[in-house]
């Protein structure tokens, strides 16, 4: 299916739209979003990519990750997102933004990202991951999270490992 979504300029600025394989392909800085969701454990709920997806596919990250569609709003995009890849939704916010490039990953893809990160905190939630989306999902500490990140980080996506690393993120999980 072919899926146009916006392109940005350093400011995250909405200045045009291009067709998702081709922002990709040609590493075209593009609008994103990133969710965590965690649950009173203080585990954040992880998902393993399915083995079959375009980039980065078997890898684990955050619970979901996307684009917003050409014009959509990106609280409604976080939404229905959320909702399509892991069957379920919660109250999100907007933590902080960050841009970057990480190029040579799988099919010589690159990721040329301005990613809007969001949180949201769940309960007894039922989750219901989409199999051509997610092959595998696990609530897991931050703790164990960034060790594992350390000693084997070739099983994590790049954005993910990026966020993870920051000092925005690690003043939201303490």
């Amino acid at each position: 299916m072919i899926e146009n979504i916006n392109i940005v300029n350093e400011q995250g600025e909405r200045i045009g739209s291009v067709e998702k394989i081709e922002a990709h392909v040609n590493g075209v800085l593009h609008e994103a979003f990133s969710i965590f969701v965690f649950n009173s454990n203080e585990e954040l709920l992880l998902q393993r990519r399915n083995i079959e997806k375009y980039h980065s596919g078997g890898l684990w990250t955050n619970t979901c990750c996307s684009h917003p569609r050409v014009g959509e709003d990106i609280n409604k995009a976080t939404h229905r997102r959320l909702f399509e890849e892991m069957g379920f939704d919660c109250e999100l916010k907007e933590m902080f933004s960050f841009l970057y490039k990480a190029e040579k990953l799988a099919n010589n893809l690159i990721e040329h990202e301005f990613d809007h990160v969001f949180v949201g905190y769940v309960e007894n939630v039922n989750i219901l991951p989409d199999e051509n989306e997610v092959c595998e999902y696990a609530w897991i500490k931050i703790s164990e999270l960034k060790k594992d990140i350390v000693m084997n980080p070739q099983k994590y996506t790049e954005w993910f490992k990026i966020i993870m690393g920051s000092q925005e993120f690690n003043s939201i999980v303490k």
